[in-house]
């Protein structure tokens, strides 16, 4: 069945494909925002849950006039609360290069002599600090992870603000970020704290190895 792109249930599907391909695909140096849900589909499978096909147009945030293209597909499990939503996306065209800017960040945290600490990016008249956009820009994949992780078809989470942001330094190569989240979801207008940590490489890109937040679904 199609669905107006507008409809609420279309765009929250979409954000869950979205929070899923910046989990995937995001780092330092990308971060990846809907432009336009340019079409969407709804199909109830028997027994399984319900199917959400959408085409979606993609921008960098660091480069506005790059966009992309891509197709998801994204499943609600019937009657479960704790299972994720699977998703499936397929980005056409080329994501911008970040393989240098990711080593430079990569670079310049290895030097710190203190471990990186921050809070309220962005802060209350919506500003980073350039130094810290990488940082944010982890924190998009970090909320990804939680975004997708934690949806039904009756939330919309959007990633308000970084609240807190501690480097924890390791004995291997990965950086590993624990970060305070604060996730704004658009239903019922609640901010919810989420603690997430995130490991990131530049090879290796990033997971999330810990993630608590204030109901069920904690990974």
């Amino acid at each position: 069945m199609e669905l107006p792109p507008s409809q609420f249930p279309a765009s929250r599907a979409a954000a869950v494909a979205l929070g899923y391909l910046c989990y995937l695909r995001g780092g330092p140096g990308r971060g990846l925002q809907l432009r336009e849900l340019r079409s969407a589909r709804h199909q109830d499978i028997d027994d399984v849950g319900h199917k959400y096909y959408l085409e979606l147009e993609l921008e960098d945030v660091l480069d506005k006039a790059r966009t992309v293209s891509c197709t998801a597909e994204v499943l609600y499990h019937l009657g479960s609360k704790t299972s994720a939503p699977d998703v499936q996306v397929t980005v056409q065209g080329e994501l911008r290069s970040t393989e240098e800017a990711d080593q430079e960040f990569y670079n310049w945290i290895r030097s710190l002599e203190k471990e990186l600490v921050a809070e309220n990016i962005p802060d209350s008249h919506g500003n980073v600090p350039p130094e810290l956009e990488p940082i944010h820009l982890l924190a998009w994949v970090a909320s990804g992870f939680v975004i997708w992780q934690n949806s039904t078809e009756n939330t919309k989470f959007h990633l308000a603000q970084v609240k807190h942001v501690k480097q924890v330094k390791r004995s291997d190569e990965d950086l590993q970020f624990d970060y305070v989240v604060l996730l704004h979801e658009m239903v019922s207008q609640e901010v919810l704290p989420w603690q997430v940590t995130l490991l990131w490489h530049p090879q290796r890109g990033a997971r999330v190895s810990q993630c608590q937040g204030p109901g069920a679904g904690n990974t």
